[in-house]
């Protein structure tokens, strides 16, 4: 194409649709000719499935694909952050391997990043990696694992010096999941639900050419992973809704939707339901409760700025700008409209809040929403991480003084031993 324009564009891909659409065609049958095309990353290289086409356009081709009811690319959660994060540092050998069965949704992936002894701080990781001739060893554990159970590779951070500051110390893999020293055990979440998973490694392996970037470069591949989760963490995120029709192509992309969000099904819960809010406060009369209106009032202008702050993170993302502040100020917005939703559903709902089951208000909806606001402010990085990058790279506050970062992580005290 010699000119991006909107009309340009708009013509090339109607005409590559009026060719090839086909939604008798299997799924993995149509991504393969939709990244052959380009046009299922568009704004990606086209070295890389892509055709070079700014971000502002890419709704152009959206557009198009929605208006034949055309499937694009799989983009399933820790995927799409993994295929981000290869693009951005993988070597051509690994964007090779990966990425195309990625986009097809032949492979799945899941984040290895938390560990049960560090809490938030990511980079005091203690899972080793060791290398051993052409590949790395891998001992130690990792929590908050969505879909770990049915992915085929994780992307890993994990240590590979202790006699270094901690940042400097980490390595970034893409782990293969099925292999005989990785165990996956589920996690019961207090909501009811097993969305999140432990994972243990006992002399797993990883390939040397499965490393991304140089050892000791872990942190700086992580950062790019995090912000493009931090991104798409505000509730104002788009599911992807099944399709009602009946082709083959149609019946095996809901098969595929239920697996990958059947983890997110509380997800609408977790950030507070404030869509409920005003019908909850008609049905129970506590719309004529002044104390309740006004809550209700500030519940919903907080809701509104976070959705803007998640528009101009789009907007900042459609211009072409890499990831910055402005996923933290969504993430942190949207932390804020749950716990604010939360309180006002309590006040309108009363005790039957704390009920489960078939007494439960809504059928137990409420109850859920209580119970699974507090996740939200920690998933994806805590509301204090969150606040400590607001104050240092928009406020351009001084950093908190920390007593761990220039000091071998061998020497740094820890929750947990290392057996280092």
């Amino acid at each position: 194409m010699s000119e991006f324009t909107e009309e340009n564009v708009r013509d090339e891909v109607r005409v590559w649709l009026e060719a090839n659409w086909d939604p008798n065609l299997s799924l993995v049958e149509w991504r393969n000719l939709l990244v052959d095309s380009g046009w299922g990353v568009p704004n990606w290289p086209t070295q890389w499935h892509g055709r070079d086409l700014p971000l502002a356009l890419v709704p152009v081709v959206e557009e198009e694909f929605e208006r034949v009811g055309a499937i694009g690319v799989a983009r399933k959660g820790s995927s799409s952050l993994a295929a981000s994060t290869i693009l951005a540092h993988g070597s051509d050998a690994q964007k090779e391997k990966f990425l195309r069965r990625i986009l097809t949704g032949e492979d799945a992936w899941c984040q290895l990043f938390s560990e049960p002894g560090s809490g938030s701080d990511l980079a005091g990781a203690t899972t080793r990696a060791e290398l051993h001739g052409d590949h790395y060893v891998i001992n130690g554990q990792k929590v908050w694992n969505t879909s770990a159970h049915h992915a085929d590779y994780g992307i890993l951070l994990a240590r590979t010096n202790f006699d270094v500051p901690k940042h400097q110390g980490l390595s970034y893999f893409l782990l293969p999941m099925h292999q005989p020293g990785v165990e996956v055990r589920p996690l019961r979440q207090m909501n009811g639900h097993a969305s999140f998973n432990e994972v243990f490694f006992t002399d797993a392996q990883v390939p040397r050419e499965f490393r991304l970037e140089s050892e000791g470069d872990g942190w700086k591949v992580a950062t790019t992973t995090l912000m493009h989760e931090r991104r798409y963490a505000d509730s104002t995120r788009r599911e992807k809704q099944m399709s009602e029709r009946t082709e083959r192509i149609y019946r095996e992309e809901a098969e595929e939707i239920a697996i990958a969000l059947e983890p997110y099904t509380w997800y609408p819960q977790r950030a507070g339901r404030v869509d409920l809010v005003i019908e909850r406060a008609k049905a129970t009369g506590r719309n004529a409760d002044p104390v309740v209106r006004q809550e209700i009032a500030k519940l919903m202008c907080m809701a509104r700025c976070a959705e803007w702050t998640a528009r101009r993170a789009r907007e900042a993302q459609e211009q072409g700008r890499q990831p910055g502040p402005e996923g933290s100020l969504g993430k942190l917005a949207a932390s804020y409209v749950a716990r604010a939703a939360n309180r006002v559903h309590t006040m309108i709902t009363g005790t039957e809040a704390m009920l489960t089951g078939d007494d439960s208000p809504m059928d137990g909806v409420i109850a859920e929403i209580l119970v699974s606001t507090p996740a939200i402010s920690i998933a994806g990085g805590t509301d204090e991480i969150q606040k400590n990058i607001i104050s240092e790279r928009v406020l351009r506050m001084p950093k908190e003084t920390r007593i761990d970062t220039d000091v071998p992580f061998r020497d740094v005290q820890r929750n947990a031993p290392t057996n280092s």
